[in-house]
């Protein structure tokens, strides 16, 4: 079980995130899933995390994900990950930089049958905000 948790959070990141294409997240997303750490804004479920990656894309266009290390137990996933690229449209109120961003991360996504329901994502975003130059 723990390995095909796993696997389904590293075929939502391949083919959602990665494959820029948030209408597939509902193959692994519940509709009812919760964000424990939400963007600031971001609505409920599934729509809310649509808007999210929509947001994202459209500030980072060549987003992508590199999964580092993955740790399961019973129903959780734990994923370490670097997402990197060109900063190309507005995020959180700063114009595109053209800058080349490299962000670390964690989410801890907790599957409940066949679908991830609730998630927890930590991100380095001060350091994200500065290499887009937000800051020192």
């Amino acid at each position: 079980m723990t390995e095909d948790n796993k696997q389904l959070v590293r075929d939502f990141i391949e083919r959602a995130i990665n494959g820029h294409d948030p209408e597939v997240a509902g193959d692994y997303v519940a509709e009812d899933m919760v964000e424990q750490v939400p963007f600031p804004g971001q609505g409920p479920g599934l729509a809310g995390l649509k808007d999210v990656l929509r947001g994202l894309f459209s500030a980072f266009p060549d987003m992508h994900w590199t999964v580092e290390e993955q740790i399961a137990e019973a129903d959780k996933v734990l994923t370490r990950f670097t997402w990197t690229a060109t900063h190309g449209g507005a995020f959180f109120g700063m114009p595109a930089s053209g800058s080349q961003v490299s962000v670390w991360g964690m989410v801890i996504d907790r599957i409940e049958d066949g679908r991830i329901k609730d998630t927890r994502i930590l991100m380095d975003l001060p350091a994200l905000m500065r290499q887009i130059g937000a800051g020192a």
